[in-house]
């Protein structure tokens, strides 16, 4: 198991959980934080015996955002902060061909939301929340937020949400398409290592290439996304995992895939 001393890394069967570790500090990010989270997905990433990442936090909290009592180094700018520390992280969840599922067991607040509204699924415990209080302390929301909510929410529902600092419980995130499942907080790992295993069971390439392309369509047309599915599906339908499905399926029986 790889040792971090921020985060928790940890795998079972074709799962690797990565687990935030700082809980006196709410699990609030500093620099070693994003160097410790980066290193922690990067090793899930080129790990070829994993196929899903659960992203959590320990104790109460799966993120209270910032740490708000750490300093800039020298001659650094939050500008800076952002797009080296933080972005690399974001973009690392985003492009890896494995999905990642956020289980947030309490708070997430601040850019610790927009972790969490950044990985491709999302289970919440029912007195988890998410929260943006970049208004209380004259703030704007970062780490993407704004592009998240906007595209998740509209216009209207996430300026309100952001600027009034709404504290959005588990049940409202699953009523509004933030969240995918609630569940009680005593459950919420097994909840989460249970539909990590699941998917972990299906098609790995179909999986990645679905990510894939359900990412450019956010930011592209009907048109453009039509020809990536089309290039993906031609390539796939030549892959071992393809022959297997199909052959699985007039088979009456499970698949066996091995990302190939």
């Amino acid at each position: 198991m790889a040792e971090f001393s921020t985060v928790k890394y940890a795998t079972q069967g074709a799962t690797a959980v990565i687990t935030i570790s700082r809980p006196d500090a709410m699990n609030s990010f500093n620099t070693e934080l994003r160097s410790d989270l980066m290193a922690a997905f990067r090793l899930a990433d080129t790990d070829d015996g994993i196929r899903v990442i659960v992203f959590t936090g320990e104790g109460r909290s799966f993120s209270a955002g910032a740490d708000l009592k750490g300093s800039l180094s020298i001659g650094s700018t939050v500008e800076q902060q952002l797009q080296e520390e933080y972005r690399p992280v974001f973009e690392m969840i985003m492009n890896t061909g494995k999905p990642v599922i956020a289980a947030v067991g309490g708070s997430a607040a601040g850019i610790g939301m927009s972790f969490a509204l950044t990985c491709d699924l999302l289970i919440m415990a029912e007195s988890a929340f998410l929260l943006a209080p970049f208004t209380t302390i004259s703030l704007v929301p970062d780490g993407g937020l704004n592009w998240l909510l906007v595209q998740q929410l509209g216009y209207r529902r996430a300026f309100q949400l952001c600027i009034e600092s709404e504290r959005i419980p588990a049940p409202r995130c699953v009523e509004l398409g933030l969240a995918n499942r609630a569940v009680p907080a005593n459950d919420l790992m097994t909840e989460a290592l249970a539909w990590a295993e699941s998917i972990a069971e299906r098609a790995p390439l179909s999986i990645s290439a679905t990510k894939k392309a359900m990412r450019f369509a956010l930011e592209n047309s009907w048109g453009a996304t039509y020809d990536i599915e089309a290039e993906m599906q031609d390539s796939l339908r030549g892959s071992e995992d393809c022959v297997e499905g199909v052959t699985a399926f007039f088979e009456k029986r499970k698949p066996e895939f091995k990302g190939k």
